[in-house]
């Protein structure tokens, strides 16, 4: 059975008003656009994370349950969204990674001084990219969105300016805006 763009907007919007099986039915049939945007996710991570695309898609979709009254306009802001929290769920996991290695809540004290001197671990690095989109959000929330949505979510411009309402042009000039603010605030 073929399901149009109008029939999984329904489906989103029936979920929204509290049917579950519409969401769970919404849910499978983005499934596979869910594994696209996870793959690219932890593609863009590294090895940093256990997870691999099922095991992200599946936490996503737990998170998803968890918040009750999302509202979904339609395909495009639902998967916006998922790839919004599955970029938290990869940062939440390099958090706990950071925390663990330098010993969670222990004092740690390192005998060999080599140790110190070696350079920042990737995780830094995420969390430092995290760190700048956060300032940005703060700024300009809707360059922010176009970050989310293009590099971690993987869309295209013109996904991202439907998903926004915007033309695909003033998409382009968000993102580079984005990209130099960005730049900028990691070079600090």
């Amino acid at each position: 059975m073929n399901t149009s763009a109008s029939d999984i907007t329904q489906m989103l919007q029936a979920a929204a008003a509290g049917d579950t099986q519409a969401g769970e039915r919404a849910l499978s049939l983005l499934y596979g656009e869910m594994q696209r945007l996870a793959r690219s996710r932890l593609h863009k991570s590294g090895e940093l994370t256990l997870l691999d695309a099922t095991g992200l898609v599946h936490e996503t979709y737990l998170r998803l349950q968890a918040q009750a009254g999302l509202d979904f306009a339609d395909r495009r802001h639902f998967l916006a969204y998922a790839a919004k929290t599955m970029h938290h769920i990869v940062i939440d996991l390099v958090r706990a990674a950071s925390a663990e290695r330098r010993g969670g809540g222990q004092t740690h004290i390192t005998l060999n001084t080599a140790h110190a001197e070696l350079p920042q671990q990737r995780d830094d690095e995420i969390l430092r990219v995290h760190e700048a989109l956060d300032e940005l959000a703060a700024l300009e929330p809707r360059l922010a969105q176009v970050v989310e949505m293009r590099y971690f979510g993987g869309l295209l411009e013109t996904e991202i300016a439907e998903a926004l309402g915007l033309t695909e042009r003033t998409v382009q000039r968000d993102w580079q805006k984005a990209r130099l603010f960005l730049s900028l605030a990691l070079q600090e």
